[in-house]
């Protein structure tokens, strides 16, 4: 199993490892690893391993077996060999614009207290898709709401709770598209507000800002009808 860095300290963007195997397609497995793998709607992250002065561009990250976490190298990259000592330099630019749209797309689901079907996140926009039968009457009022939560400027925190504790508090979950990961006996919650600030507690296992205020300014974007119950509400950065 690879240990997740990013799960330690999302704002890390430096990190030794070492590579413990290489995939029949050139993917490149390390034993611990500041890339989050491809997962929930967030993409994987990019960025660079060097190593006895060669390096290595690594274009995105995928989960593999047994919690591995798989780096896919740019073609044409040199690939160091198992059991050499690497440099990990994420690339933070790309990671920092998924971390402040994951966080703003839970707050968007505060705003609109129904259950998300899907989602994606990308570095210039996000969406949401939410068994929504009928549009929203007011978009311009859902944008307002979005960005006063943003600017109280609420912290972002972290909790672990059993499984057997999820399953006896199932309105935590919001999405009906993707269940939390399940295995190893714990599930990560992302609270957005701490004590009597709190507005949102959801299971997650993305990247997210350490504050709201780190967001900025955002837009609600197109409402599209996504077949009979769904529509799907983009999001997008308003700097």
């Amino acid at each position: 199993m690879t240990e997740k860095l990013f799960l330690q300290d999302s704002y890390l963007r430096e990190a030794p490892a070492q590579v413990v195997d290489i995939t029949p397609e050139g993917g490149i497995v390390l034993n611990q690893s500041l890339f989050y793998a491809t997962s929930g709607g967030q993409p994987g992250d990019g960025g660079v391993l060097h190593w006895d002065g060669q390096e290595t561009v690594i274009s995105t990250s995928v989960k593999g077996e047994a919690g591995q976490i798989i780096c896919l190298s740019a073609e044409g990259s040199a690939v160091p060999k198992i059991g050499q000592e690497v440099l990990q330099v994420l690339d933070w630019d790309q990671r920092h614009l998924h971390m402040r749209m994951h966080t703003a797309l839970h707050l968007l689901s505060v705003v609109i207290p129904l259950p998300v079907t899907g989602g994606a996140i990308t570095s210039v926009k996000g969406r949401l898709d939410f068994n929504m039968p009928q549009a929203p009457e007011d978009k311009e009022a859902l944008g307002d709401a979005l960005n006063d939560l943003i600017s109280r400027d609420l912290e972002i925190l972290e909790e672990w709770i059993t499984e057997r504790e999820l399953d006896e508090n199932p309105s935590l979950v919001k999405t009906m598209s993707v269940a939390p990961p399940r295995g190893a006996g714990k599930i990560r919650l992302i609270r957005i507000g701490a004590d009597d600030s709190s507005v949102d507690l959801q299971p997650c296992g993305g990247t997210h800002v350490a504050r709201t205020g780190e967001i900025g300014r955002v837009r609600i974007g197109k409402v599209e009808k996504k077949g009979q119950l769904n529509r799907r509400v983009h999001l997008h950065f308003d700097d």
